[in-house]
């Protein structure tokens, strides 16, 4: 691969060639390196003050007061006793118009012959008992069709 009459690669690095005594920063670049530094160094100044004084402040009395001092949440749904107030029937519910009805919307179970469902008296919905008392004591209303039972309870 090589030829007679090329010479070999030779690296010659001196001491003396790595180092730059005549290195020297004049007038713009020295400058704008000084502004630079101040500028960064003042941003951080700054940020370490704002965390030392947030550190120290509480928060405004009427935040702390509003926090402590908050309503329990009402629950949105109906009391047990209206819900196990509501009417049962055995299904198939004999003598109804809706005879369409032959799954629970909330869980989407087929009802049984003889199972025991739930009907709601205001839209006269049905659906199994487990299922609707767990949506109303969250929800006051039909699942289905939304009709509000809160007229019915009294709430």
């Amino acid at each position: 691969m090589s030829s007679q009459g090329s010479q070999p690669l030779r690296w010659h690095f001196a001491y003396a060639s790595l180092e730059d005594r005549n290195f020297q920063i004049h007038g713009q670049t020295l400058f704008f390196i000084v502004v630079v530094f101040s500028i960064v160094l003042l941003i951080a100044i700054l940020i370490l003050y704002a965390r030392w004084i947030c550190s120290f402040l509480p928060f405004p009395a009427s935040v702390t007061s509003t926090l402590r001092h908050a309503p329990p949440s009402q629950p949105h749904g109906l009391d047990v006793a209206t819900i196990n107030s509501l009417p049962t029937m055995l299904h198939p519910i004999l003598g109804r118009d809706k005879v369409g009805e032959a799954e629970c919307c909330i869980c989407l179970g087929v009802f049984q012959v003889g199972e025991e469902v739930k009907v709601l008296p205001q839209c006269d919905h049905c659906y199994h008992s487990e299922c609707v008392d767990k949506w109303l004591r969250g929800q006051p209303s039909c699942p289905l069709c939304r009709a509000s039972l809160l007229a019915e309870s009294g709430v």
